[in-house]
């Protein structure tokens, strides 16, 4: 199986989201560029975001129904 079961993946994708706010903070306290570290926060709640709402495996809604809802 290559795919991680949806509560495992969104306590990942937490903790990932957690890690990149902490990072940008650092880097914004330094002086220094975080647009890379937001575009990857935006990405990874946006994953997170999806995750969410289709629920579990067996009840995925398709791309059309994502944008329908």
């Amino acid at each position: 199986m290559d795919e991680e079961p949806d509560p495992y993946r969104i306590l990942k994708l937490r903790a990932e989201i957690l890690e990149l706010g902490s990072a940008i903070r650092q880097l914004q306290r330094e002086g220094l560029d975080d647009a890379a570290a937001q575009l990857l926060i935006a990405r990874k709640r946006a994953q997170l975001d999806l995750l969410v709402r289709t629920g579990p495996a067996g009840s995925r809604r398709s791309v059309a129904d994502i944008r329908r809802s």
